[in-house]
């Protein structure tokens, strides 16, 4: 059977095309036509496309260098001789590399940078204020000043160009340097009549001009005065305020749960506070606006002087602020005979804990993983034996305790955070079980760690023998690079000889450190594994 005619023809077009004589219609032609320069134009884009991102990989692989992670030196000291320093380590970024530096103060009659106090117009020996490389210990700025050095106060803000900065008094003059450069960013004589022997504090903006100011705080025996200093010119703002009849011995700013801020005067009967508003407002009138006020508290103080009670104790040694949730501060004191936390809003006692003699200024740290902050103190308990021990902070209760010879010259406790949420702690003196009866405790000094999971043992490392002015144990970086830094010098403050400024890593004492176990519940662990457990530590500064 034969196909119909139009089947042929419609299953062979060019046939047909030929056959009828004609060429295909306009409509299809310009179809055909489109869509050969579509396929062009994707062609096109195709290739301009590869062509970007091979310039993208070729840019980021060789023009653009990747980010280059500081170098750092596991260990370094810096060596001053014919020098004096004092106990004063400050912990800032002076470089702008996000690594932490050490700022310290020299007496000498030059500089690293043979900058002489003769060029900068001052007496010799004056005041160098410095600042080293925490990588490496180079020198990245110092500042002569004109001596005697008193105080200096590091992590103020609105000192610098751009962030906090340090404020020094010497001499009789207050002088804040920007930390970045060390340049003066102002000086002033001390406020007549009112020469402060303790750090200033950082207050609110009281002057309106977007810049945090500063309270000086100048006891004497016959009264204490406040004045308010402009964070940005160093001007005082208003005039003094006596704030009371009494030497103070300490004074912190602490704030209430309501915002509210309070000047805290430690006295030889105990602890007051006074409202910052009140301050203000007898400064300058109209200065205290803007700063909020705490019923709970105010309803607790004295009608006259307007002081408010908070511990009353003649026997009062330390008083710290302890942190808690939602940026609130508790406070501990420690008197003669006992610590005690007390609630930073309510001033309710949360615990007590009776003790002996304190040794030094408490400290802090995680032994547990509840979030609080942990204490740890050192506590005399005669014939030259202390007992550190640590304290939980929700209660008070016994968390570890060691039995040292508290050899002289040892500095406080410090600890440093984990990831892990507990920290490493570090403390000094001598274990009495590797003391020798016939040494000389003045000239034997051991550090030793403490890993809160492997509580029952110890790192020995015999340590240095020269008179240590400060020690700090910290991280040099965000979240890594644990370390410790020593300021050694002749003993006495101010007393010439050879300084020595050192950085150590603190996992570089972990291979030479003895392994101690204490108890007869000492882990089983072999020395290796403790030794590993410290090395796997990953650090935090949270």
């Amino acid at each position: 059977m034969m196909e119909p005619t139009d089947h042929a023809t419609e299953a062979d077009p060019l046939k047909r095309e030929v056959e009828g004589g004609g060429a295909a219609p306009p409509a299809q032609t310009k179809k055909k036509l489109g869509l050969a320069k579509l396929s062009h134009w994707r062609t096109a884009a195709f290739f301009l496309s590869l062509f970007l991102c091979l310039i993208l990989v070729f840019a980021f692989s060789f023009i653009i260098p990747c980010p280059v992670r500081p170098q750092y030196l596991t260990f370094w000291n810096r060596s001053f001789p014919q020098a004096a320093t004092y106990d004063f380590l400050a912990i800032e970024d002076a470089s702008k590399d996000k690594v932490m530096d050490v700022l310290f103060v020299l007496k000498d009659s030059e500089g690293s940078q043979n900058i002489s106090c003769f060029d900068a117009g001052l007496d010799t020996p004056c005041v160098f204020v410095s600042a080293v490389a925490g990588t490496n210990g180079e020198t990245l700025w110092e500042r002569p000043l004109a001596p005697e050095f008193h105080w200096a106060h590091c992590g103020l803000d609105g000192l610098g160009e751009m962030d906090r900065g340090c404020l020094l008094s010497h001499s009789n003059q207050l002088t804040a340097i920007d930390k970045y450069t060390g340049v003066v960013t102002w000086s002033w004589p001390q406020p007549p009549n009112l020469s402060s022997t303790l750090p200033v504090l950082s207050v609110p903006d009281l002057d309106g001009d977007g810049v945090s100011d500063v309270a000086l705080v100048a006891p004497s025996p016959t009264q204490t005065q406040l004045a308010i200093l402009s964070g940005k010119t160093g001007v005082q703002i208003g005039s003094e305020v006596v704030l009371d009849t009494a030497e103070s011995a300490m004074h912190l700013l602490h704030s209430t749960g309501k915002g509210s801020h309070y000047v805290l005067l430690q006295k030889d009967s105990g602890l007051y506070g006074l409202a910052l508003w009140r301050i203000a407002a007898q400064a300058k009138a109209g200065m205290e606006k803007g700063l909020k006020k705490d019923k709970h508290w105010e309803s607790k103080a004295n009608d006259s002087s307007g002081l408010v009670p908070i511990y009353e104790s003649g026997s009062l040694r330390h008083v710290l602020m302890t942190g808690k949730a939602e940026g609130l501060s508790n406070l501990l004191l420690v008197t003669g005979g006992s610590v005690e936390l007390m609630d930073g809003n309510s001033l309710n006692s949360l615990w007590r804990v009776n003790i002996s003699t304190i040794l030094s200024e408490p400290s802090f740290g995680h032994f547990n993983k509840d979030g609080t902050p942990d204490i740890v103190i050192e506590e005399e308990i005669g014939n030259g034996i202390k007992r550190v021990v640590i304290l939980d902070g929700n209660t008070g209760g016994t968390l570890w305790e060691v039995i040292l010879l508290a050899s002289p010259n040892s500095p406080k406790p410090a600890s440093v955070n984990t990831i892990n949420s507990f920290s490493v702690f570090m403390f000094w003196g001598v274990m009495p079980s590797e003391a020798n009866s016939t040494s000389d405790l003045s000239k034997e000094r051991h550090s030793y760690m403490m890993h809160p999971l492997y509580s029952t043992v110890l790192l020995e490392k015999s340590n240095i023998i020269d008179h240590i002015i400060a020690f700090k144990a910290t991280l040099l970086e965000r979240g890594r690079h644990a370390c410790y830094i020593l300021l050694t010098g002749p003993e006495g403050e101010g007393a010439e000889g050879t300084v020595v400024l050192s950085k150590r890593k603190l996992k570089q004492d972990v291979p030479d450190s003895r392994v101690l176990r204490m108890g007869s519940m000492s882990s089983k662990d072999t020395n290796e594994d403790i030794k590993e457990a410290f090395q796997r530590l990953r650090f935090s500064d949270e």
